[in-house]
């Protein structure tokens, strides 16, 4: 999968997959947004849930922000050679194409981050 729209549209209908237990926060043209569900501080604000991730389109890519992989690191040190070269920093996924075993790891990856958060309580 190369087409961008394309692969904007399966990062969202993977995530979707997901709500409930997680929640869409924004659905806008540049902004996919999910959290948690349970009121928590982030921060020094009382949020009604804690943010999970996000999907940003670009010109060239199309950005994941994964929350989970920010706040434990440690819980997906396997994640592939492949999907290790997408991350950019601590938590931005850059995506130009995806492969079908990338896009079954993403999925593992993003069902991974909402079993850290049902055993943290925050959803």
């Amino acid at each position: 999968m190369e087409d961008l729209i394309q692969l904007r549209a399966f990062l969202e209908k993977n995530l979707l997959t997901l709500c409930p237990p997680l929640q869409v926060r924004k659905n806008e043209a540049r902004l996919f947004e999910v959290a948690g569900t349970k009121e928590t501080m982030q921060g020094k604000q009382l949020v009604s849930g804690l943010y999970f991730a996000s999907i940003i389109p670009k010109p060239k890519d199309v950005r994941f922000y994964f929350f989970p992989i920010y706040t434990n690191p440690e819980e997906f040190e396997w994640i592939s050679p492949a999907m290790k070269k997408c991350l950019k920093g601590k938590s931005c996924f850059h995506f130009k194409k995806l492969d079908y075993e990338l896009q079954n790891e993403f999925f593992k990856m993003i069902s991974h981050g909402v079993m850290l958060y049902g055993e943290k309580g925050l959803i």
